[in-house]
């Protein structure tokens, strides 16, 4: 994990958001039902996108972001894209911090 690459990604309010939303996909998209049938690979870029108000583009760029630096992992199922935290990568962060910092 490059820890310049990680913490520019965190760097952005609106990233931010996104991980946090993330943590708690039922209670920040209580409606949401995936098109594939299964909730548990996580929330598409369309639904980000309505809840931040961003463009799809911006959303898309953002998650790119976020996948680059390992915070989120990608799933995709036919035209769609999943979204879910990395707890693994979020868990280790949060040990970079305690330890190094």
């Amino acid at each position: 994990m490059d820890q310049v690459e990680l913490f520019k990604a965190l760097a952005n309010k609106a990233r931010l958001q996104i991980l946090n939303w993330l943590k708690e996909p039922e209670t920040h998209f209580p409606d949401y039902k995936a098109s594939c049938g299964d909730n548990s690979v996580g929330v598409c870029v369309g639904h980000i996108q309505r809840k931040s108000g961003l463009t799809q583009s911006t959303v898309s760029e953002y998650l790119a972001v976020l996948q680059r630096a390992g915070l989120v992992n990608a799933t995709r199922i036919g035209q769609w894209t999943y979204y879910q935290r990395n707890e693994t990568a979020i868990k280790a962060l949060g040990q970079l911090i305690a330890t190094t910092l």
